[in-house]
């Protein structure tokens, strides 16, 4: 079960990064109006569209565990700032946000279970660790 929340969420996750990142490059002048309104400065709109496809391809090929906890991290600030802008903003475009930090954090924290190797961080507290027990050496002789 843990397994499938993990792909779900984390498909879900890159999903929506990548449409992000696809739709940033493809409506850029778009974007940046959006952004102005938001208080952000236009020219970091293509650098956002590259970090976002980026992001999304590292959660999904996942090349290494500190990678992916790194970019798990920036997700997470990044969709809690987007909270925050919109709410400054008063248009109410916080709801894709608030789902991008709940499948942020129910993917981070089921990562273990998707993956063969673990991350250090990517543990649920208060839950031990499902491992198997190691080899006991052989006493006889």
């Amino acid at each position: 079960m843990t397994k499938k929340l993990y792909w779900v969420s984390t498909a879900l996750l890159a999903l929506m990064y990548l449409g992000a990142g696809i739709f940033y490059l493809t409506n850029i002048s778009g974007v940046q109006q959006m952004w102005e309104h938001l208080g952000f400065p236009a020219y970091l709109v293509p650098i956002m569209a590259v970090v976002k496809i980026t992001a999304a391809v590292v959660i999904l090929w996942r090349p290494l565990t500190g990678l992916t906890d790194f970019t798990y991290a920036g997700m997470f600030f990044h969709l809690c700032l987007a909270v925050s802008a919109h709410i400054n903003a008063g248009d109410g475009g916080f709801a894709p946000a608030l789902v991008g930090i709940a499948l942020v954090i129910l993917s981070f924290f089921t990562q273990n279970a998707g993956r063969k190797k673990p991350s250090p961080y990517g543990r649920l507290p208060g839950v031990a660790d499902v491992s198997p027990e190691p080899a006991r050496p052989n006493n006889s002789i």
